[in-house]
């Protein structure tokens, strides 16, 4: 059974309201708290992983804006269900949809809980000259400068030009904010990162699962510094992780998203959420299988929303390329038997869902938790740092110390997909493989966008050049600060 070490989900901060709904953004670190006890340390970083479970961030918004927009999915559910949700699939959003405020208010929620434990971490500092709990302090600053690196990079990819709010503030502070540009943004989130590759641990001792490790910050860098063009860096981080030795891909595909192989030799990281052995349902839960489960399907605990499907492009592309066993994981089919033994009635609403979300129904108890609330989300994988590594090697980087070339970064991901190696490998080969890979995975469409790949791609449904590379600013944004400015064309 998964333990995890932050079910003490306890928030530091005092509350406020203005710009940017920050609810949990305090104007000063918690009254009350001991700063000489070592035991206290963990609390603001504990409420800083336990605001990556929100709803806002890591459900409806995450899909919608991640995926749906995408050629790999559909909106799904219903036709009459949710207007703001197809919007994202059509492209006809405007800046007062619900659902661009939710994406950017629950980013910022988590920036600003990690603003609120990074700022707490000097009091510890001065109240314990222990060395090895001062360690451990600069430790859990940098997991939770890692967290705000997370939020930044969703954010900055999405918006563009977007405020950086780098300690906690005051309501009337935080209302006359500029925006930065997206270099300085991604500069910031290096500089983070920088400071958590440089004191986080390799790895933590077991009941731990989950927790930020160096590695992780790597990958987070590599993949930033992917969309900034840094393909040296990119090139430089991966094969760092590659030579370390404590990562490979699992030899079964299904195996890397069923609830027993969470957090295993092929994760990164992964956003923690389990109700498992809880009967009263207190544990950490999350939305984001259960949106994406099937529609119309009983029993009840193996019953979801039935958003995100996979489009018929994407079962397309797996037929064109001969694969058997990534779609035998991604696409959950009605009217079919799951090797769990599960039955996917033929009357489900959508023909087909993301199987990667699937969670065997002796896994859910819908008295609490319904269908996949302990579904962790796979943020980082060892095959997304091999693909970006080979993509990094043919933007020019030099190959590593892992003697690593470009092609045999990539045929180790097809060779564990069962499909045919290659000779030579290309630029679009690796995107291909990409999108094979990491389907229903929330990369997709900006994907597309930063390979140049959008226009031909999904202008049959709606895309337009200059305008749809970046989200709108939420009207309710531009409403709180007169500082911040729209987007073009919205």
């Amino acid at each position: 059974m998964k333990q995890y070490f932050y079910i003490a989900l306890i928030l530091l901060a005092t509350s406020c309201s203005g710009f940017l709904d920050l609810r949990p953004e305090g104007s000063t670190p918690a009254e009350g708290i001991d700063y000489s006890n070592s035991e206290n340390v963990f609390k603001p970083v504990s409420a800083a992983y336990a605001s990556l479970r929100s709803g806002n961030a890591h459900a409806f918004p995450y899909i919608c804006m991640l995926e749906i927009t995408s050629d790999n999915a559909d909106k799904g559910s219903s036709p009459e269900d949710n207007p703001s949700a197809q919007a994202f699939d059509d492209f006809t959003l405007d800046a007062s949809n619900y659902i661009l405020n939710n994406y950017w208010t629950g980013y910022y929620d988590i920036i600003s809980a990690a603003n609120n434990a990074i700022s707490q971490m000097p009091l510890f500092r001065q109240a314990i000259q222990n060395a090895e709990t001062r360690a451990e302090i600069d430790r859990c600053e940098a997991e939770a400068r890692t967290i705000r690196a997370y939020a930044y990079f969703n954010l900055v990819r999405a918006f563009g030009r977007i405020p950086i709010v780098d300690s906690v503030l005051t309501s009337d502070q935080l209302a006359s904010l500029r925006q930065s540009e997206s270099q300085a943004v991604y500069e910031f989130i290096s500089d983070d990162l920088d400071y958590a590759i440089s004191v986080l641990p390799v790895s933590y001792p077991s009941g731990y699962a989950g927790r930020i490790t160096v590695y992780t910050a790597m990958a987070l860098k590599a993949k930033a510094m992917m969309y900034a063009g840094n393909w040296y860096e990119v090139a430089s981080l991966a094969d760092g992780i590659i030579t370390s030795g404590r990562f490979g891909l699992l030899a079964d595909f299904r195996e890397v998203f069923s609830i027993t192989g969470e957090n295993g030799k092929e994760s990164l990281f992964e956003i923690q959420s389990s109700t498992l052995g809880n009967v009263n349902g207190n544990a950490p839960y999350m939305e984001y299988a259960y949106i994406q489960g099937p529609r119309g399907n009983s029993p009840a605990n193996l019953q979801g929303w039935g958003f995100c499907t996979p489009s018929e492009d994407l079962i397309s592309f797996f037929d064109s390329r001969g694969e058997v066993v990534r779609p035998a994981t991604t696409l959950l089919y009605r009217g079919t038997t799951t090797p769990e033994g599960d039955k996917i009635l033929s009357t489900c609403t959508n023909p087909v869902y993301n199987g990667k979300c699937y969670t065997p129904s002796y896994y859910n108890n819908w008295s609490f938790n319904g269908y996949g609330f302990d579904h962790n989300i796979r943020v980082l994988r060892y095959s997304d740092i091999l693909l970006m590594y080979a993509e990094a090697i043919l933007n020019g980087a030099p190959v590593g110390a892992s003697g690593l070339s470009a092609l045999d970064a990539v045929n180790l991901v097809r060779d564990r997909a069962e499909i045919p190696l290659l000779d030579n490998v290309t630029l679009q080969d690796v995107w291909d493989e990409r999108r094979a890979e990491l389907s229903m995975e929330e990369d997709r469409f900006f994907d597309l966008v930063r390979t140049g790949q959008a226009v031909a791609v999904l202008s049959p449904a709606g895309y337009v050049d200059g305008k749809n590379n970046l989200f709108p600013i939420p009207a309710n944004q531009l409403q709180l600060n007169p500082n911040l400015e729209q987007n073009p064309f919205y």
